[in-house]
């Protein structure tokens, strides 16, 4: 009976160890989500930057916007105890805004700085940065460059262009799926653009995440079935042990 409790045990610390394990998956890298990417329109979009060293802090966040799917406005949601800069660049095909005014110009860089020591991100912390852009070029896909810097001088690069093959790639940029606009109109973007992605990075982790829970789950079950049919076949013996 004893034997059988702690092969139980056993059991259920390495299930728990992989669902807590597989949680890890959804919280790495830098993500980018928005509830109203819709072609033609202008969007909140937001970015996710976890602090992944465990000893620097990060003090420097450097967003570059798609150069190939230019956006015509980007306005900057201030946030408490950072600064930021925006760079801006001249088109050389004018896009027009949601007032059909033609601009000649884009924002194509945000880099954003920790005021103190005490408003950087800290290890084990994240931090979120909105912009709102628009209208959002027709285009399926986003992908964006974010550069993370710590203050001890190290430099993550979040720049990696997603993958053919659905692979995520060692350090991948952050990428925003754009939908289609219902009433058929979408506004007044460059034409459209696939990226060679099977879905986009910011859902990608979330499928592994519920990919493992599966495994994890599956390996309990079968584990705990085990342990059941062990339990019934020792009590089974010792009785016919007595019989005898």
């Amino acid at each position: 009976m004893s034997r059988l409790l702690v092969r139980l045990g056993a059991v259920l610390t390495v299930s728990a160890t992989l669902v807590v394990g597989s949680g890890s998956v959804a919280a790495a890298h830098v993500t980018v989500h928005s509830d109203d990417a819709v072609r033609g329109h202008a969007a909140e979009i937001a970015f996710r930057v976890p602090d992944e060293n465990d000893t620097a802090s990060t003090v420097t966040v450097s967003l570059a916007l798609p150069a190939e799917t230019p956006i015509a406005e980007v306005d900057v949601l201030p946030l408490a105890g950072w600064t930021y800069q925006v760079t801006r660049t001249p088109l050389s095909t004018p896009l027009s805004n949601d007032d059909g005014d033609e601009v000649s110009e884009v924002v194509s860089r945000i880099d954003w700085h920790a005021t103190s020591p005490d408003m950087a991100v800290k290890p084990g912390q994240y931090q979120v940065f909105r912009i709102v852009a628009g209208p959002l070029p027709r285009t399926d896909w986003l992908v964006f460059k974010v550069v993370q810097t710590y203050d001890d001088g190290q430099v993550q690069r979040w720049i990696d262009n997603p993958l053919a093959d659905g692979e995520p790639p060692a350090h991948p940029a952050p990428v925003l799926a754009v939908e289609s606009d219902s009433s058929g109109s979408d506004g007044h973007g460059p034409a459209a653009t696939v990226v060679p992605v099977a879905s986009s990075q910011a859902g990608t982790p979330a499928v592994a995440w519920w990919a493992a829970m599966a495994i994890a789950v599956a390996a309990l079950i079968a584990a705990l079935v085990s342990v059941v049919v062990s339990f019934r076949t020792a009590r089974r013996v010792g009785g016919d042990e007595k019989a005898g």
